[in-house]
């Protein structure tokens, strides 16, 4: 590809993604529930598209696929573990939405504060939302700097690549907050979708169409067309990646955050819908891009090189590859931007909001902005370090993650659950995978996740059979999930929630 190309047409990205992210602007976001989620006021099409675009980033076209250069269709059953795992919006979601309603809620990690009647859940859940968040925010910053890297042949430089991508999400979320980062991811999943299926169907065709393609395939590289295949992926290998992932709708904040944000239950299903359909598609279009990589490239350095080095072969069009590679780098930025508005809301609201005496709304969204390129600075000097694997990175970051799994479960459908079993799995089960990852030490052999969701259940149901559950508040919350959404089932037909 031109380098000229490409600077042209990130450039053009850059100009029409603020021009939409300026138009997206309606009013004055002056609160926090204005600038952190739209006002609860986002429709079911517009969120899902947002969530398409914000959940499949750098991940997918170029960690999926180079997950499937590594280890073959394996990483397919990786991804739609996802799938199955998205189910638990469906379960968890009006539950979500409800209460974020009633309460007011404006982060996940305020709400099981409030459930458990402990500031300190909130607390301890937003620090180490942070620090497992970061990284995977570098992640997406790592993957936008090895596919400019990779399609110019070393013009753009890595380094170069990371820079736009952390100034450019800092710019977008400052113009008008989630709405900016609403309706630019919006347009962004449109063009990633239909780019990225006419370069796959290109490939597809000049590889001798499907037949000669799974025929190559299985010719030449049988053994990525079975598992545990190369034997990458075990099976403890495949269960340590697909825990994180499993449970990633409701343990990442980035995510569930969103489900606040729509305007009504009805919206919620919708977005939902809207993001399986997406999701579906995009996830075979990447495992058939990292095939793809397989037969014209086997003996790549790293996987994380499949996709730059396809978007330069002769057979993708450069203006069709260019715009592939834009589409790529728009939901890496998508993604970041999300990340971005949690964690500043997650410091400004359930950090800063519970150790100052004077925090009111307005004070906490100041410091929310504050924090935020403080953030991305962060994300960008971990991008740095230039590690491989961009998929395993996603999910390590991820697995981190998953000691909240009990607490929340726990908040929705346990009364006896309480404060102390909460901070006791979070902290102590966050620490010791902090220590696997760090260490690279794998205890039996298992991956972090898998001791992450196994240590923080038993710490949680043990420390909680043997401490005061808030009572009333308990009975309080989760009888009025269960009355309204007796009566959301009711009027089902109708649309209409209480």
């Amino acid at each position: 590809m031109s380098t000229t190309v490409i600077w042209i047409s990130i450039s053009v990205y850059i100009i029409f993604a603020l021009i939409v992210a300026f138009l997206s602007r309606s009013g004055k976001q002056s609160t926090m529930t204005g600038y952190f989620l739209g006002n609860r006021a986002l429709s079911g099409v517009l969120s899902g598209l947002s969530y398409s675009a914000t959940t499949y980033s750098a991940f997918m076209m170029v960690g999926l696929a180079g997950l499937t250069y590594q280890g073959g269709v394996g990483a397919l059953g990786f991804e739609i573990i996802y799938f199955a795992g998205v189910s638990l919006v469906a379960f968890f979601g009006p539950r979500y939405w409800l209460v974020g309603k009633k309460y007011g809620y404006v982060t996940p990690s305020e709400m099981l504060g409030d459930r458990y009647q402990n500031k300190g859940v909130a607390f301890a859940i937003s620090l180490f939302s942070c620090i497992f968040l970061i990284p995977y925010s570098s992640v997406q910053l790592t993957g936008i700097g090895y596919l400019l890297q990779g399609v110019t042949n070393n013009a753009i430089p890595f380094t170069t690549g990371v820079i736009i991508a952390t100034v450019m999400a800092i710019v977008l979320v400052y113009i008008a907050g989630i709405r900016s980062v609403v309706w630019t991811d919006s347009l962004q999943a449109i063009l990633m979708i239909v780019s990225s299926t006419i370069v796959v169907l290109l490939l597809i065709y000049g590889l001798g169409g499907f037949s000669g393609f799974f025929g190559t395939l299985e010719r030449e590289h049988a053994e990525f067309l079975t598992v545990p295949g190369n034997g990458y992926f075990s099976i403890w290998t495949f269960l340590g990646l697909t825990l994180p992932w499993l449970f990633f709708s409701i343990s990442n904040p980035q995510v569930s955050q969103r489900l606040y944000m729509p305007k009504s239950l009805r919206s919620l299903r919708v977005m939902l819908i809207s993001f399986l359909v997406f999701g579906f598609f995009y996830t075979l279009i990447s495992v058939l891009w990292g095939f793809s990589a397989v037969i014209m490239y086997p003996e790549l350095e790293t996987a994380d090189l499949a996709t730059p080095s396809l978007l330069s072969s002769d057979l993708i069009p450069p203006l069709l590859g260019v715009i592939v590679m834009v589409s790529i780098m728009a939901a890496a930025i998508s993604t970041i931007d999300s990340i971005l508005l949690t964690l500043s809301s997650l410091f400004s609201k359930d950090v800063y909001g519970n150790i100052s005496k004077n925090a009111t709304d307005k004070k906490m969204l100041t410091v929310g902005k504050f924090v935020i390129p403080v953030i991305a600075i962060l994300a960008f000097m971990f991008a740095q370090l230039q590690l491989d694997l961009i998929a395993v990175l996603s999910v390590a970051s991820s697995a981190g993650l998953l000691v909240t799994i009990p607490t929340i479960i726990g908040a929705f459908f346990w009364k006896r659950g309480t404060a102390a079993g909460a901070l006791t799995s979070i902290i102590l089960t966050s620490l010791i995978v902090i220590f696997i990852e760090l260490t690279g030490y794998k205890p039996l052999g298992l991956a972090s996740g898998i001791w992450a969701i196994s240590i923080a259940t038993i710490l949680y149901i043990g420390v909680s059979l043997f401490t005061k559950a808030p009572a009333e508040k308990a009975e309080e919350f989760m009888g009025f999930i269960r009355e309204n959404m007796k009566k959301h089932n009711v009027y089902t037909e109708k649309q209409k929630v209480s």
